[in-house]
């Protein structure tokens, strides 16, 4: 018990002695434990509780709750933006090469440790994505990425709040902020309805902007271990590691989620060529053709009608060239499958492929 009460006196010491005083009676920021106890709380809801008591529940809906909340945080981010961009970033007081924190009561100065503190208190607001995920039982999407990308975060920025409240380590906020207007915008627009889906094919792209984020983070953070400047290094490893395991979260996620489906859907699509290329062979201006649509090493596109199908059933469907040579039928008038008879499914899968 007296080596407890040692360690937590020496860390209020610490709180003391380094923390920026200009934040120390804000509220969360006297002490680093509500803020770890409200994130271990995130994790236990959305793991345990949360799935135990919506196990044997309908999943609520939502939409209209979905569409307000996405648009508060796009509202929300963009605020946040701003204001880091206006009290640094954008107005050519602050260096992207090295930044040191300036601990002065400056109205812009003051302007940017507040804009820190919201982007702390943002990293809350954001836990409500999860339980939304819990209420409409997709417990799915509530990955391993998902859960320490979320549950870190508020204890993450808390060290910055609490000890460098601008500077060079603002840039993670700067950047961050800006890809969130983007992705609750996405989010937004997904909870309107199916009637936006044509508008969201740009998903796999904002992966890609997350990815892109860390490693400009990354680059910005680690580039002081190489210069003179008057930064704290352990806030320099700190968010440039944040950065490095961020990158690989979520650089894994995207090969699961799209390059995996890509060799799915490549091999679905080379399973019914080449079962179709031994049988159903027709001539098509002189050169031999195939039902599944091979019909040579240029791009074509040939309109006929198919009365021949390996499953007994016409219907007219056009022939779209490929870069590669090979072609398919992708509007089967009566939905059946060229491979089986049974093309519903599978016919949905080949054309949101191509």
């Amino acid at each position: 018990m007296a080596l407890i009460m040692q360690y937590i006196s020496n860390w209020k010491k610490i709180m003391d002695t380094y923390g920026d005083p200009r934040t120390k009676d804000w509220p969360m920021m006297s002490s680093p434990i509500p803020t770890l106890a409200v994130c271990l709380s995130y994790v236990y809801l959305v793991k345990v509780i949360g799935p135990r008591l919506m196990e044997n529940r309908k999943p609520f809906r939502l939409q209209n709750t979905l569409v307000i909340y996405n648009a508060i945080q796009v509202v929300l981010s963009l605020w946040i933006f701003y204001e880091i961009a206006m009290s640094g970033w954008l107005t050519g007081h602050y260096s992207f090469r090295c930044q040191p924190v300036e601990y002065n009561n400056n109205p812009r100065t003051i302007r940017m440790v507040h804009a820190c503190w919201w982007y702390y208190f943002s990293k809350f607001t954001e836990f409500i994505d999860t339980i939304f995920f819990i209420l409409r039982k997709k417990q799915s999407q509530v990955t391993t990425l998902h859960v320490i990308h979320h549950g870190c975060m508020p204890m993450s920025v808390w060290f910055g709040v609490k000890f460098t409240p601008g500077g060079h380590s603002t840039f993670f906020g700067f950047l961050n902020t800006f890809v969130h207007i983007i992705m609750y915008t996405y989010y937004m627009l997904s909870a309107m309805g199916p009637q936006y889906q044509k508008y969201l094919w740009w998903k796999k792209y904002l992966t890609t902007l997350q990815m892109v984020q860390f490693i400009l983070i990354m680059v910005h953070a680690f580039q002081l271990l190489f210069i003179e400047c008057n930064y704290p290094r352990a806030f320099v490893w700190w968010i440039g590691m944040h950065a490095v395991m961020f990158f690989f979260l979520f650089n894994e996620f995207y090969k699961q989620a799209y390059k995996g489906r890509q060799t799915k859907y490549e091999n679905l699509l080379m399973f019914i060529l080449q079962r179709h290329e031994k049988n159903d062979k027709v001539k098509v201006n002189g050169n031999l053709s195939s039902a599944n649509g091979y019909i040579g090493p240029k791009w074509q596109t040939v309109d006929r009608t198919e009365t021949n199908l390996t499953n007994g059933h016409a219907g007219s469907f056009k022939l779209n060239g490929l870069s590669n040579g090979v072609t398919l039928g992708s509007a089967l008038k009566n939905g059946k499958d060229i491979a089986n008879g049974h093309g519903d499914i599978m016919q949905r899968k080949v054309q949101q492929q191509i």
